[in-house]
């Protein structure tokens, strides 16, 4: 809903400066359905940038668990105090991990709650590992702890080295959409031009240039996203069951 009114309030705000500048509604109404779109992305992307930050934090929490069992504490109790001594964006997920764990003192239900919160195939595979590591217990538990931390650190040096390269080639793009309105821009402080797209004809054209513009971008961003690993381990699998039997031998 919030998201929703910012992309009314920065269409019409466009709508009315184009409009002032331009005196064309034909003109103004385009700009202002072009901004509308554009907005939309950006405020996607914050969730996007949002996802990016929560899988970045992981590596320091495989760091706070192999201090806090280092120090004498057990894996229960090192995971609890991620609720405060966490990751900022990983703490309210983990208070309520905290409370799941008082209230059933079942940790295996208590990560299994934590995999529907977080819903990503990173952190199944830390959860999935920890549930392990608690079973093989001892020495198991460290080793298994630096090898997931290193296998996290090289897979998001590589995810931040290819989006670095993405991004280039998604910054070319975005200039190359929007050149053309900027020039129309320009062009439409002339009367004649804001006379010429002000008709039917005109009006057609503007609305075959968005259609075009919005193909391209979202054609571009397809071809540019980075393949999303798929989730493995969505269904809770007991720790006696088979198959994590055949896994922690």
């Amino acid at each position: 809903m919030r998201n929703g009114i910012r992309v009314f309030i920065a269409a019409s705000a466009t709508t009315g400066l184009v409009l002032f500048i331009t005196s064309s509604l034909t003109i103004a109404f385009a700009f202002g359905a072009l901004i509308a779109g554009a907005v939309f992305v950006t405020l996607q992307r914050k969730s996007a940038h949002s996802e990016s930050h929560l899988i970045a934090a992981w590596p320091e929490v495989i760091d706070h668990l192999m201090s806090g069992i280092q120090s004498g504490l057990s894996l229960s109790e090192s995971l609890v105090g991620l609720a405060t001594r966490g990751p900022e964006i990983l703490r309210p997920a983990f208070a309520e991990f905290r409370s799941s764990l008082f209230r059933h003192a079942d940790l295996e239900l208590a990560l299994q709650e934590l995999k529907s919160i977080f819903h990503h195939h990173g952190s199944d595979q830390i959860f999935e590992a920890l549930l392990i590591s608690k079973a093989l217990g001892g020495s198991e538990l460290m080793s298994i702890l630096r090898t997931l931390g290193d296998f996290l650190r090289q897979d998001l040096a590589l995810r931040r080295e290819i989006e670095v390269k993405h991004g280039w080639i998604k910054n070319s793009a975005h200039m190359s959409a929007v050149a053309p309105w900027i020039l129309l821009l320009l062009l439409s402080t002339q009367p004649s031009t804001a006379l010429a797209f002000s008709t039917p004809t005109g009006g057609m054209i503007l609305i075959a240039g968005l259609f075009m513009t919005a193909v391209a971008y979202l054609w571009m961003n397809r071809l540019g996203r980075l393949p999303q690993t798929p989730r493995v381990f969505t269904q809770p699998v007991s720790l006696k069951s088979p198959m994590r039997q055949r896994v922690i031998r």
